[in-house]
């Protein structure tokens, strides 16, 4: 009797699960607005994906001013006037309007800690419970990830949504695949894992399965917009619909920062680091090639100054900020190093200004951003030799050398070394030519490339 009373208990909650679902989406569909839904559930996150965020917003506002355009967010002290004030203080984005704000409750969901394991497909499923929240609060016609969470397309498409996407990066590649075969260790990829030949193989199965998911839902999104020609290569494989993906770079501050002047202090020559202090924006490798080619320097050779700027998102990153500082103290180099932390825009520009290179080393970055605008205020880049900056940034302009990539610690120390060494003459030429390189990726060309991809879907969308 107990059993087949709870047999048929929960054939009534399934029933009484699945009327909910479908109520809600019928309700969707009845009751969507008139508007686009930027789902971002970090808006304060500081980083390059946030600024393509405000910059997606002014573009549609511009297209259609009377759009109401609605900003889902975890971050529940965000409200139209504060998040128009960071567009303007942070990035230097004015938007037409203040947007709305639809507040998020169960943003845990798609935090790493709530995974310790398999964290890549919790977080994944966790954005569609996240996502159900967000469309249940506000369904638009037009849904638009910024953030890359390509497991809500398909929800958004089932709520009656036009489904665009802005995808910096893919959440698995053939590079992480090839990285667990071949087992190498790193930041995705936990030693433990890397040294078992079985271990490696069971994760291969698991991103193997998890690469056939995302191509599916991937496949749903309506225009999917990529960043960069390493990305784009990754998404057409495996979403495989390429007549609607199209690569527009994402907007750089090339313009104000070009107006800095190319002339910098040599008595204190300043290398800048712009980044998230997250594990694979690897800062510690930047101190380390840091400290020996300060070791390697001449006899009277001006000693230079390393510049940290980034913001954190969480506990972790504090942590992680924190434990930069003590290397520095490690590598007794404490003195000639600062850090930034939460900068506002104006005050990134100022040291950009005075700074003679800008260093990055993310193992595939997708494209970097912030290379660009070290690019454009006059720092000569040392960027890692891969994806975004290898493919598509640091390249010859009117076959003048733009900047320096690099791979390993030796190669970053020999970079920061060579910069050093310049005469002015030489570095001015390179500064120049990096400078000019840099206009390629404006935010008036995202603006021109960004209406054109998307007016097509404003127009059968009746917006």
């Amino acid at each position: 009797m107990g059993i087949r009373f709870l047999f048929w208990a929960l054939i009534c909650a399934t029933a009484s699960l699945l009327l909910n679902f479908l109520s809600a989406i019928i309700k969707g569909r009845i009751n969507r607005k008139k508007s686009v839904g930027f789902f971002h559930p970090y808006t304060n996150d500081g980083g390059g994906g946030e600024r393509v965020l405000w910059c997606a917003v002014k573009a549609f506002q511009e297209v259609n001013s009377n759009l109401d355009c609605i900003i889902y967010t975890g971050d529940h002290d965000a409200s139209p006037e504060s998040l128009l004030t960071r567009a303007i203080d942070r990035f230097g984005v004015k938007l037409l309007h203040p947007p709305q704000v639809v507040h998020l409750y169960k943003r845990k969901w798609i935090e790493e800690g709530t995974y310790p394991r398999f964290t890549m497909v919790g977080q994944s499923f966790g954005s569609v419970y996240l996502c159900w929240e967000a469309l249940c609060k506000h369904t638009p016609l037009v849904y638009i990830d910024t953030s890359g969470y390509a497991f809500t397309y398909p929800l958004a498409r089932v709520f009656g949504c036009k489904v665009l996407c802005y995808t910096h990066y893919p959440t698995i590649s053939s590079d992480m695949v090839s990285r667990v075969r071949q087992r190498d260790p790193m930041y995705n990829n936990d030693p433990l894992i890397a040294k078992s030949i079985w271990l490696s193989r069971c994760k291969v199965i698991y991103y193997t399965l998890f690469s056939w998911m995302y191509g599916f839902v991937g496949s749903c999104a309506h225009l999917a917009v990529v960043n960069s020609s390493w990305t784009q290569a990754h998404i057409v494989k495996l979403w495989g619909i390429p007549r609607h993906t199209k690569r527009i770079y994402p907007p750089c501050d090339t313009k104000g920062l070009q107006e800095l002047s190319l002339e910098r202090s040599i008595n204190t020559p300043t290398i800048i680091s712009v980044a998230q202090f997250r594990p694979e924006k690897a800062h510690t490798l930047q101190l380390e090639a840091f400290s020996v080619a300060i070791k390697k320097l001449g006899p009277g050779s001006p000693r230079p100054k390393l510049q940290f700027v980034g913001s954190c998102r969480n506990q972790e990153d504090e942590q992680r900020l924190q434990k930069l500082k003590e290397k520095a103290i490690e590598l007794n180099v404490e003195k000639d190093v600062e850090f930034y932390r939460n900068l506002l825009y104006r005050d990134l520009v100022r040291l950009l200004g005075g700074a003679i290179a800008g260093i990055h080393s993310m193992v595939d970055e997708h494209f970097g951003i912030s290379i660009v605008e070290y690019m454009a205020a006059g720092a000569i880049p040392i960027a890692h030799n891969s994806a975004g900056p290898k493919m598509d940034i640091v390249l010859e302009e009117q076959g003048q050398r733009t900047g320096f990539l690099a791979q390993n610690l030796e190669e970053y120390a020999d970079a920061i070394l060579q910069l050093l060494e310049m005469s002015d003459a030489e570095r001015l030429e390179m500064a120049d030519a990096a400078r000019r390189r840099s206009r390629r990726f404006s935010e008036e060309r995202f603006y021109d490339d960004f209406k054109a991809a998307i007016s097509p879907v404003l127009s059968h969308s009746s917006l």
